[in-house]
């Protein structure tokens, strides 16, 4: 069933790239010259790398996970200087007349090692010193694809481990860590600019400053439990900003320092009650919040200094910032339009206007979603992402059944690395989240990629084929 999944998802992707580059001219979707019969060779090179791979000795994966996670290190660390400049990434090494992506197999030889790593009969998921390993597992190789190779959208793919280790007993705090920080960076620099219409400051920062406010009421109320303690901390923020706003109508309130003074008043309290009841958990949020008042006030020098232009303009064009519909918009709005000229049966396949124009810029790639939505509708649509979410319960249901504590997390893995592509991927598409370019698993046109998820998902087809052999 699975193998079956992966052919329908390889073989309509392939048949959507043909639709994505065909010219009028053009006679036969296997002909070598144009995209298409150049991703049915690649299709014919996975079935054979899956047979390969479902041959070998399940235990290899295994004893090999450590030397191939330094190998691959090595490897990305040697990319830049192999590589040619594409489109302003380093991250391409030419072998003849066919490019390979490395970082694209990065993720299963990462995968295999923290899986190993975490499989490990002595290891228990206790404490956060437990995760430093994991977390540089998959920092590292993230980083060097991040810097070096200036591959943004491949190195946060590794984000998608977060999701195994929660399936393992990370605390969910690791992940709320993460939703709080990309929420105050999107507050701070989306409305950071922005006046308040009384007295002084920014929506931006009050905006962040009364999420913290809300964040220290609700851990300081949560491990109590006292519902009076609750009212009145809450009127008592509520009569600070109350003052203020009289007080403004003499004089103008710097709202942005009344904010942070109500913080810190809460995180002054917040560490007398974790000191005074032996709330320790009470101290790590405490000094959380300190941490995210400095970082409110450095996303901005972050966002104008250490992001690359293009991605600024990216971020700006997605928040409705900056207007660019001829420049960093121009792609999100030509797969706006050409998902929806498709409507609800799609205008035919070979008979996209968006797509046969070439009005959207690497439509057999990144963008090959769009080609969906205009030859095959909202119907052809909505079929693709169902096969996927089949996909992803079966990934999900093979990694439930395993016996192996390392196969499981590997499987896991697996699936987590695919949710994360086919979120992004549809989402930049559907202009509701930013353009970071990558592919859509099974479907993009390219080899590296179309290997790539084949390892991951033939490795784990032949654990999971030895899953009766495997104790732990």
């Amino acid at each position: 069933m699975t193998i079956g999944m992966f052919l329908a998802l390889a073989i309509f992707g392939w048949i959507n790239i043909y639709g994505a580059s065909y010219t009028f001219d053009q006679t036969s979707i296997v002909d070598f010259s144009n995209r298409a019969g150049k991703q049915f060779a690649w299709i014919i090179g996975s079935l054979l790398l899956g047979f390969v791979v479902l041959m070998i000795d399940y235990k290899t994966y295994d004893v090999l996970a450590y030397i191939a996670y330094g190998a691959m290190l090595l490897l990305l660390l040697a990319t830049p200087f192999l590589a040619h400049d594409i489109k302003g990434s380093m991250s391409w090494i030419s072998l003849g007349p066919v490019n390979l992506q490395p970082a694209e197999f990065a993720k299963c030889i990462v995968a295999l090692a923290i899986a190993k790593y975490m499989g490990r009969y002595e290891y228990k998921l206790r404490t956060w010193r437990d995760l430093i390993v994991p977390f540089a597992m998959i920092g590292v190789p993230a980083l060097i694809i991040m810097i070096l190779q200036k591959e943004t959208g491949s190195a946060l793919v590794f984000a998608a481990f977060l999701l195994v280790f929660y399936r393992q007993g990370m605390s969910g705090y690791v992940l709320w860590i993460g939703v709080a920080a990309v929420a105050l960076f999107l507050m701070s620099i989306r409305w950071g600019q922005v006046p308040l219409p009384l007295g002084t400051g920014s929506v931006g920062i009050l905006s962040c400053m009364l999420l913290l406010t809300a964040v220290e009421i609700y851990f300081i109320c949560k491990e109590h439990r006292l519902r009076w303690q609750a009212l009145i901390l809450i009127g008592s923020v509520l009569l600070v900003y109350g003052i203020s706003l009289l007080v403004n109508i003499w004089v103008a309130v710097p709202f942005n320092w009344v904010s942070m003074g109500v913080v810190i008043a809460l995180v002054l309290y917040t560490i007398f009650v974790s000191i005074y009841w032996r709330k320790y958990i009470l101290f790590i949020v405490a000094a959380f919040t300190v941490f995210c008042i400095g970082y409110t006030h450095a996303c901005d020098f972050a966002f104008k200094k250490v992001l690359q232009p293009h991605q600024r303009i990216r971020i700006e064009v997605l928040l409705g910032m900056k207007e660019d519909p001829s420049g960093a918009g121009y792609n999100v709005n030509q797969a706006r339009i050409a998902v929806g000229s498709g409507r609800f049966f799609g205008k035919g396949y070979l008979h996209g206007t968006q797509t046969k124009l070439q009005f959207v810029p690497e439509q057999d790639t990144d963008f090959i979603f769009c080609t969906v939505g205009e030859e095959w509708g909202f119907v052809g649509s909505i079929g693709v992402l169902l096969l996927y979410l089949f996909f992803l319960l079966r990934l999900i249901m093979i990694a439930e059944r395993q016996r192996n504590v390392s196969t499981r997390i590997y499987a896991y893995s697996v699936a987590s690395i695919f949710l994360f592509h086919l979120t992004i991927n549809v989402g930049m598409v559907l202009g509701l989240l930013p353009v970071i370019g990558i592919p859509l698993p099974f479907f993009s046109y390219g080899g590296s990629s179309l290997w790539g998820f084949t390892l991951l998902l033939f490795i784990l087809l032949r654990l999971d084929a030895a899953r009766m052999e495997q104790l732990r």
